[in-house]
């Protein structure tokens, strides 16, 4: 029985990942796999538990019978943890800043390839999985690799006006200083650091609409899905 279709979504925080698989995975009717809600959900858990970001043994706790599944509902993905909803719980800037720590950990980033992929192979006709390591080590025999990036200054501004309309107001060089700081952290950490696949295909956000985006990638998508 052939695979489904792949498709691999990697770049930093605000360069539009998560939008754009969305609408990608309506359109093309695949399963969307946020791997970053995953790591997202570990942070969570792990400070329920007062578990410590820097503890292997204590994360491999959290780890321990984790339960994550995603629905699609009225064009939103929502996230739930050990079967409740956490989708706005674990997108706080607290916890997104606690998520790129317990991504560092290697008993962590181990631990949840199996589950990653399991999610993805399960679809029916395809899979979009966004994150920051997924063209170089969660499928790195993907049908198809993008690295989406932009400008470090407007990808704060996006983010700001995220986390103002969910009533998280803060100023945006606060903003740009947190993001700077999550992107050194994920670029020079020695597990799966965030970096381009060498044959994913670079596209820059910075100007583009969203809608040419999102047309770039599904052209590339329907040139790979077999016939």
């Amino acid at each position: 029985m052939a695979r489904p279709v792949i498709v691999a979504i990697d770049g930093p925080a605000g360069a539009g990942k998560s939008t754009v698989s969305k609408i990608l995975a309506l359109r093309l009717g695949f399963t969307l796999v946020d791997t970053g809600a995953i790591y997202r959900c570990v942070a969570l858990k792990a400070r329920r538990m007062k578990v410590a970001f820097d503890d292997p043994a204590g994360l491999a706790r959290v780890l321990h019978g984790l339960e994550v599944r995603f629905l699609m509902d009225e064009e939103k993905n929502h996230v739930f943890l050990d079967g409740a909803d956490v989708s706005e719980e674990i997108r706080t800037p607290e916890n997104s800043l606690a998520a790129s720590q317990v991504s560092s950990r290697p008993v962590v980033r181990d631990g949840l390839l199996e589950l990653q992929r399991r999610l993805a192979l399960a679809a029916e006709q395809g899979a979009i999985l966004e994150g920051r390591d997924i063209g170089t080590v969660v499928f790195p025999d993907a049908d198809l690799k993008v690295f989406l990036f932009a400008d470090p200054t407007i990808r704060a501004k996006r983010r700001y006006e995220e986390l103002f309309q969910k009533g998280h107001e803060k100023p945006v060089g606060e903003v740009l200083a947190e993001q700077n700081r999550r992107d050194k952290e994920d670029s020079e950490r020695e597990v799966a650091p965030l970096k381009p696949a060498d044959d994913a295909v670079r596209i820059d956000s910075t100007q583009l609409p969203l809608s040419e985006v999102v047309h770039q990638i599904e052209s590339l998508v329907e040139a790979r899905r077999p016939r």
